[in-house]
């Protein structure tokens, strides 16, 4: 049958209870998307969003009367009726438009990232398999797909890789398997440390190569960090990514939208050689090598 759906952007601090909420308004689910990203994420009792800025998308049986609803929402929140948007959908097998959505991808010349039902192209590449679901990152976002081609496009053997703000680990999981010999993933979502540390395990790295942790725990800096977040988080982090980078390291940022690239760069000046940005449909990947300067 055919349903409603009702959206609204709202902050991750507000997520839980508008959950609650739309769910007290009878929707049958209630799915809550990055609103910079397409990664897609349901929301537990007791999670921690990952994000700054939330989509919230919730359905109702098409029979529902959408202005109760949207009365129920606007009494009990701040949620105007201008900030929410109704539309009418049409039924479908959702499972299996997922997956017939979701194909193999290549990023650069040996990396191929596969969900788990379909055959790798070349079994004779690198082949990340990784289901997209519930994942933090699944390769289809342009900041995603832009660290996967520069990840391939390096000589990782003998190397050092963090991944902070790791998602999925599909970042950490390419470099350890384009030769890296240790990988730290790191993020302040316990989910995403779960999600990580199974997609490892589906990929048969080992967890002495690859180690999932939250932030706090004290590792040696790398040759390679990597961080695909959002421009905020990013900003806020200078200090940390430019200790976590040996001298002559490479660090790697993405997650930024083309016009926030200029004041996220000037933050990392002082501590790395900044090169020209990468743009991929207005999300841009910015590199530096670090430099001998304190932090």
């Amino acid at each position: 049958m055919p349903w409603l759906q009702i959206k609204a952007r709202i902050t991750d601090a507000e997520a839980p209870l508008m959950e609650q909420l739309f769910q007290s308004a009878g929707a049958v689910s209630v799915t809550l998307l990055d609103a910079e990203d397409e990664a897609v994420f349901q929301l537990d009792p007791d999670s921690t969003p990952l994000w700054q800025q939330t989509m919230l998308c919730a359905l109702y049986e098409s029979d529902a009367d959408a202005d109760s609803i949207i009365a129920l929402i606007t009494a009990g929140s701040r949620l105007q009726e201008s900030d929410l948007l109704t539309e009418n959908i049409a039924d479908q097998d959702w499972e299996r438009a997922w997956m017939s959505d979701f194909k193999p991808m290549r990023f650069g010349d040996r990396l191929w990232v596969c969900p788990s039902w379909s055959e790798p192209p070349e079994p004779e590449a690198v082949n990340i398999m990784l289901d997209p679901g519930l994942a933090f990152g699944s390769g289809t976002h342009p900041t995603t797909a832009l660290c996967l081609a520069w990840l391939d496009s390096q000589e990782l053997t003998n190397k050092r890789v963090i991944d902070y703000g790791c998602g999925s680990g599909i970042l950490a999981i390419a470099a350890a398997l384009l030769g890296a010999s240790s990988v730290v993933a790191v993020d302040n979502d316990p989910q995403a440390v779960t999600a990580s540390g199974n997609n490892r395990d589906m990929n048969g790295v080992s967890p002495e190569l690859m180690t999932v942790h939250l932030p706090g725990e004290s590792h040696e800096p790398a040759d390679v960090v990597v961080a695909n977040i959002l421009s905020g988080p990013l900003a806020e982090l200078t200090p940390v990514l430019a200790s976590l980078t040996l001298p002559g390291g490479k660090l790697i940022l993405s997650g930024v939208l083309s016009e926030q690239t200029e004041t996220l760069m000037a933050s990392y000046a002082p501590y790395f050689a900044m090169q020209p940005p990468v743009i991929s449909d207005e999300w841009v990947r910015i590199e530096g090598t670090r430099l001998n300067t304190v932090v």
